[in-house]
């Protein structure tokens, strides 16, 4: 049977792109500390049809609505331990019907600054110890683990600790990852260099691929460029900054797909887009990756 680790090494692969201003396209408010989450327990079926809409644009990778989605957010809420691992495990199977045997399902895992909902994954150094943030991790990621995704998407991580961390709780889970890292040019948003941000990857076996997302596009390659070791992942804003305080982007959008071959020289594997790309932009950039590989 095929791996995503196979795929990856005849890739590559087009990831979808942002799930939630798919969502707030068809009308839902994400306004709230869940975000896009939230719509795993009140609007399921939105988030299928999301995916399938990216699936239809080309993507060959679905990324889950799991981002925003924690046991100590959902508590906040009121919503249980036992249905919060319900809905955990829930983003993976609608990412996997979406999919139809087709597709490949990634499990996301936001920093444990998308769960304070105030910016803090761009930001990162929330004052909590690699071991506090490991025991954050941890049962989300075995939570999703028993759905069965094909992939960890260990995804907007904004400094070194938190990595760690991550890498730490996915020890013995099976499942392989790629770690993407939310940037400042070529510093992660804390402020360390990528080259050790990239290098600690390297650590970890269950690391297939590194690189960068929810970045601006022009910061892509560049980063790319530092990666060794690994095969690159590049999946940037669609432009524009974002405003927590409003929680909205604010300012013009870009064209990523342009930057797709780019992307592929400095040695990406898995491309696809973050906020503010929508199926549209997806099935560009899939026309660039296709033209840039064939033959």
């Amino acid at each position: 049977m095929t791996t995503f680790r196979d795929a990856l090494a005849a890739g590559p692969l087009v990831l979808d792109g942002g799930m939630s201003n798919e969502l707030e396209a068809q009308g839902h408010d994400l306004n709230g500390t869940l975000w896009s989450a939230r719509l795993l327990r009140d609007a399921p079926d939105a988030i299928t049809a999301v995916h399938r809409a990216y699936f239809a644009a080309g993507a060959q990778v679905a990324i889950t609505a799991s981002y925003q989605a924690t046991y100590d957010g959902f508590a906040r809420v009121g919503i249980t331990r036992a249905e919060t691992t319900t809905l955990l495990q829930r983003s993976v199977y609608l990412a996997r019907e979406a999919a139809a045997g087709t597709g490949w399902v990634a499990a996301s895992v936001g920093p444990y600054g998308a769960m304070l909902a105030d910016g803090s994954e761009y930001r990162g150094d929330y004052g909590l110890t690699v071991a506090e943030l490991t025991r954050f991790h941890r049962p989300r990621l075995e939570a999703l683990a028993e759905a069965a995704p094909d992939v960890f998407a260990i995804e907007t991580i904004p400094d070194l600790r938190e990595a760690e961390a991550v890498l730490t709780a996915l020890d013995g889970l099976g499942i392989p990852a790629w770690l993407s890292y939310s940037i400042r040019g070529t510093t992660t948003s804390a402020g360390q260099p990528l080259t050790e941000a990239f290098a600690l990857a390297r650590s970890s076996d269950a690391v297939v691929a590194t690189g960068v997302n929810c970045a601006p596009a022009a910061d892509t390659a560049p980063a790319l460029a530092l990666i060794t070791g690994l095969p690159g992942v590049a999946y940037p804003n669609g432009g524009g900054v974002w405003e927590p305080a409003a929680r909205s982007w604010l300012g013009a959008e870009d064209e990523i797909a342009d930057l797709a071959p780019s992307w592929l020289a400095a040695g990406a594997a898995l491309l696809g887009g973050c906020c503010r790309v929508g199926p549209a932009e997806i099935k560009k950039l899939a026309a660039r990756v296709s033209a840039s590989t064939a033959g």
